[in-house]
Parts: C-alpha cells; structure tokens; sequence
C-alpha cells in the first residue's frame, strides 16, 4: 500500500486518483469480509486482519479528502 506520507508533493490530480483507489480497495475488502463471514468458515484471524487492514485504509482515505478539500473562512 503506498503511504501518504509525500502527500504534500502531489498534485490534486494524483492524489484523485489514488484516492478512487483506496476507496476501490476498501469496497473490495468490505465485499471480502462480507463474503467471509456469510460462508460461516470464516477464519477469526483472517477476518481481524482484513477489517484492520480496511480501518488503516480508511483513515488513508479520510487524509486524502481532507487534502483535497478546500479549507473555507467563514
């Protein structure tokens, strides 16, 4: 997963793009996890990790949206 840690040297466009991705990979792991858990053979730890690795992309995602959205004075 590329860290967002040179956020600051992208460019809006970029950082759009990558933003669709994460926000891609998130459903799939959601859709992962659903399937998972339907089927009931669902290994505990496996599930643990998948919805961790989701949070941390979610946080990712939160980060970017904040970069791209203009902050407004009121």
């Amino acid at each position: 997963m590329n860290a967002p840690s040179d956020m600051s040297m992208k460019t809006d466009e970029v950082l759009r793009v990558e933003l669709e991705v994460f926000r891609r990979q998130h459903r799939d792991l959601d859709e992962a996890i659903a399937a998972l858990e339907e089927k009931g053979t669902a290994d505990q730890l496996t599930v643990k990790r998948l919805k961790k690795q989701k949070l941390r992309l979610k946080d990712i995602i939160a980060m970017l949206e904040d970069r791209l959205t203009p902050d407004i004075i009121a």
